[in-house]
């Protein structure tokens, strides 16, 4: 909790989600994403990074360890505090989670860190963000959203587990002072939950869905957790490179990054950039849009209507 992250003077705070940079090895695509970061942290200026998963391709890494090492140094170079969760890629084969959580510790500017032992996935924490006074005023949560299935009947990617669950609902109440209200909140992790498929198919959203949603055949109820524990404000994922949208269900907006890799596939005229989340120190609302390569700031994504169901 000793993060130190504080609000401006002006009241905001300001992040830079990067996901799926894909790196290999830094390798020509790499070095067209560490440009891509390098613009993007000049014009944003934030307060915090945060990689969302599939940091590396371990598949193709001749050193993984290496490898996540270049992929944040441009985070660690930069003087700006960071943070990171994993996702399916970045630990296939024979790869470590918990090595590889120990070479991102090693990195200046790191605020990540493995969590409890005793909770399923590495990297399980929270970081708080104090108001000019000095006092907490938000809390942004990272989830480990694991890989892929472990159970041969169900096949697809991981989900959050229960003692994940129960660890967010244990922490969200010790961060809200006695009797106060919950602490508002932002939730970052690799694999959107099964309510974005929800969300899309029920509710007006912002930005596109130009590939299906890619979440988990199981729904472990994580959404009901943060609903019932009150101030999740948004949640913040990646792991599907060409879509970018969000939408507000039950008064939780959920939200895609900007996947930034080039090391991976993509869709001809959908940019690689980041998203940015500019949160205020006062009220329950942030504001947020993608800057994308180039330099160009989308603020007014395209507008999502569900279709209406036949009587």
């Amino acid at each position: 909790m000793e993060s130190k992250l504080r609000f401006r003077k002006d009241g905001t705070f300001k992040i830079v989600q990067f996901t799926d940079l894909h790196w290999q090895n830094g390798e020509k695509e790499d070095l067209r994403t560490r440009r891509l970061m390098e613009r993007v942290l000049s014009e944003e200026k934030p307060d915090l990074i945060v990689f969302t998963g599939d940091i590396v391709f371990s598949l193709g890494c001749r050193d993984p360890y290496a490898s996540i090492a270049q992929a944040v140094s441009t985070a660690a170079l930069s003087g700006t505090p960071w943070a990171a969760v994993f996702g399916n890629h970045d630990s296939e084969g024979d790869v470590s989670r918990e090595r590889l959580m120990e070479t991102l510790v090693g990195q200046q500017g790191c605020l990540a860190s493995a969590g409890p032992d005793s909770v399923h996935g590495v990297g399980n924490y929270a970081l708080t963000i104090d108001g000019a006074n000095g006092e907490r005023r938000h809390a942004l949560y990272f989830l480990d959203a694991g890989s892929y299935s472990e159970l041969d009947r169900i096949p697809g990617y991981d989900w959050i587990r229960e003692d994940q669950i129960d660890w967010f609902r244990e922490k969200a109440a010790a961060l809200s002072a006695k009797g106060a209200a919950p602490l508002t909140s932002l939730v970052f992790f690799h694999i959107p939950l099964p309510e974005y498929k929800e969300v899309w198919r029920t509710r007006p959203c912002d930005g596109r869905r130009f590939e299906d949603i890619s979440c988990p055949k199981l729904n472990s109820g994580m959404f009901a957790a943060m609903a019932e524990a009150g101030g999740v404000l948004g949640t913040f994922c990646g792991h599907d490179h060409i879509n970018d949208f969000e939408g507000t269900l039950h008064g939780i907006r959920l939200t895609y990054g900007r996947s930034t890799g080039y090391h991976t596939y993509g869709r001809l005229g959908f940019k690689r950039g980041a998203r940015v989340i500019e949160m205020k120190e006062e009220g329950k609302r942030y504001n947020t849009w993608i800057r994308l390569a180039g330099g160009k700031k989308l603020s007014a994504p395209r507008i999502h209507k569900p279709r209406k169901k036949r009587p």
